[in-house]
């Protein structure tokens, strides 16, 4: 393969991706995006009629309701019951029987408070549990009025050492009665949920309103496009029929509803995501909201959804937590392809749990990458050496090749003679032991290495708020003063002015554009990231200062004029010596 093969390539890969990432149009404002919304929402018949399962705020009670019926199993303040578990605080409303705060223990926000993946910025939409029906003034009981309580004897739980159930109780005069069971596990992000729903004689299947999911919104950049943030905003994620589906805002917008069996479905971001594991057969609907942005930060549009099972759920299990993926694991295997690792998945996850063992010993993540860093390019050295001694030996044959290619240049590609060329070519190849593929196929092979790095250290949540040293506090964050993209692509172009090169000087100024490409491309990257890459480059150059001293100086070549009086002297020798 020619290099400038591989060079088209390169370059083609980081045009794609500099497109998508700076020039690709800016999703619509959350205001557009609200206008949206509300008109599909007009325009769509109401969730009565349709009997569809669209999340929505609990509707008022119509103007032409009677009295309202009579509370028999009921509790007489409303009050608030906070359940510790060793990762979760989670903290329950007996108003409605509902969930108003999840606190993640061992993540923090900008404000180094826990983070908390029931949003608050929205407090008139539903919150996490409510339960929905068909009838207005039902949903409005279900979801206001005060339930018993059991389970809880004060106002914490210790569920640090064993599960906790947490029981609510309603029942009025008018025939509705409600029981919802929560159970807490002691070391996991989950809960699992029962209900039953009952109005008179009839049992009713309502439908399970989650609320704006994951408020992890102090972590969102201000914008600009120098402080662009790489977090992924809201999805809606599921699995369904063995496959893993992700659908942006934009997509869902066009088509909330999703029916069928489900693995899990439910709402992810870059680091977290709430779901409900093995649903099965369920029916489950996706809306935007608008959240005002935290510390002057812009606002955010959050996903809620709802979820209605073929009938009421009995122990279902809900996840609130971070994709992790040895927690994801421990709570089901099929969980961590919620992880989006691409398709170098199958590499990435040995790097994960090597870099996860290295940190065990070292007990920094930023050393722990740039061990891990180390240690790969240790193993590709002897690729990394092949190819250089490659191109150093077609680099030496280089005005060889050029001066057969000179004879031809006339000719046409379809004119046979033309082919001669080539056949010289693949001589001079054989006589001095050159292999034109051996330059850039080894440095190919180390290609799948670069990109499952990139996605490990781009999609760990173990990186979220991990300092390194000195000003690099968070390794999922870009680098706030831009210094290691900077030494990123001076170490790019020092490697660049190493390595032997046979490209003609067009190519070659092109390719004394990468280091600019790639020093814009890491300054909205996450830090971990650009320390990787610095540290590969590092590496590479001082193998090629080795590998250099190793083989010698590459050969000067000599001006035409010099190499044509070479060859006019040498065969007036060789004349003179047939005479003589």
């Amino acid at each position: 393969m020619e290099r400038r093969v591989l060079v088209a390539l390169f370059l083609s890969a980081i045009v794609l991706y500099v497109f998508n990432t700076y020039l690709a149009p800016p999703p619509p404002p959350a205001a557009k995006q609200a206008a949206t919304a509300a008109k599909s929402t007009a325009a769509a018949p109401s969730s009565a009629a349709q009997n569809t399962t669209a999340p929505a705020a609990p509707a008022a009670a119509s103007a032409s309701a009677g009295p309202a019926p009579q509370a028999i199993t009921t509790d007489s303040t409303e009050r608030e019951i906070v359940i510790d578990t060793t990762r979760v605080q989670a903290v329950l409303s007996n108003r409605g029987g509902r969930l108003i705060h999840w606190r993640l223990k061992d993540y923090l926000d900008s404000a180094g408070k826990p983070v908390d993946l029931v949003s608050t910025a929205i407090p008139e939409r539903a919150q996490p549990f409510s339960l929905r029906v068909d009838d207005d003034q039902l949903t409005t009981r279900l979801n206001s009025s005060l339930y018993r309580t059991s389970g809880a004897a004060g106002a914490r739980v210790d569920a640090t050492s064993r599960p906790a159930t947490i029981t609510f109780d309603y029942q009025d005069s008018a025939g509705l009665r409600v029981q919802k069971v929560f159970t807490f596990e002691p070391h996991k992000y989950q809960v699992a949920f029962s209900t039953t729903v009952m109005n008179g004689e009839h049992a009713l299947n309502p439908t399970i309103e989650m609320g704006p999911g994951l408020g992890d919104m102090a972590f969102t950049p201000t914008g600009g496009f120098f402080n662009r943030s790489y977090d992924i905003p809201p999805e809606a994620i599921y699995e369904q029929d063995t496959k893993v589906q992700r659908l942006t805002q934009s997509k869902l917008a066009t088509q909330p509803d999703h029916a069928g069996a489900f693995r899990f479905a439910g709402v992810d971001d870059h680091y977290f995501i709430a779901i409900a594991i093995n649903p099965g057969q369920a029916r489950v609907s996706y809306r935007a909201v608008t959240a005002p942005g935290i510390d002057n930060a812009a606002s955010r549009q959050l996903l809620e959804y709802a979820i209605q099972y073929a009938k009421p759920p009995q122990g279902q299990r809900f996840f609130l937590g971070p994709k992790q993926f040895d927690v994801l694991r421990d709570v089901d295997a099929e969980l961590v392809r919620a992880i989006n690792f691409g398709i170098f998945a199958w590499l990435v996850i040995p790097l994960l749990s090597t870099l996860k063992w290295l940190n065990l010993y070292i007990g920094n993540w930023g050393w722990s990458i740039v061990a891990l860093t180390l240690l790969i390019n240790l193993i590709i050295l002897p690729l990394r050496h092949k190819s250089v001694v490659s191109m150093r030996k077609m680099q030496t044959i280089q005005p060889q090749i050029k001066a057969i290619q000179a004879r031809y240049a006339d000719l046409k590609m379809t004119d046979p003679a033309k082919q001669k060329m080539n056949t010289e070519v693949m001589n001079l190849y054989r006589e001095n032991g050159v292999n034109p593929a051996s330059g850039c196929v080894p440095m190919l092979l180390t290609f799948p290495v670069l990109f499952a790095l990139y996605s490990l250290l781009s999609q760990a949540t173990e990186l979220r708020g991990a300092e390194w040293m000195l000003w690099i506090h968070d390794l999922s964050k870009q680098d706030p003063y831009y210094v290691t993209p900077i030494i990123v692509g001076i170490t790019m172009w020092w490697q660049q002015r190493l390595t032997p090169t046979t490209v003609d000087p067009a190519q070659q100024k092109m390719m004394m554009m990468m280091p600019v490409i790639f020093t814009a491309m890491f300054v909205t990257l996450p830090s971990g990231v650009a320390i990787y890459y610095l540290v590969g480059n590092l590496f590479a150059v001082g193998q090629q200062y080795f590998t250099n001293w190793m083989i010698g100086p590459a050969p000067v070549p000599r001006p035409p004029a010099e190499r044509r009086l070479k060859n006019a002297g040498a065969g007036r020798t060789a004349a003179a010596d047939k005479k003589s």
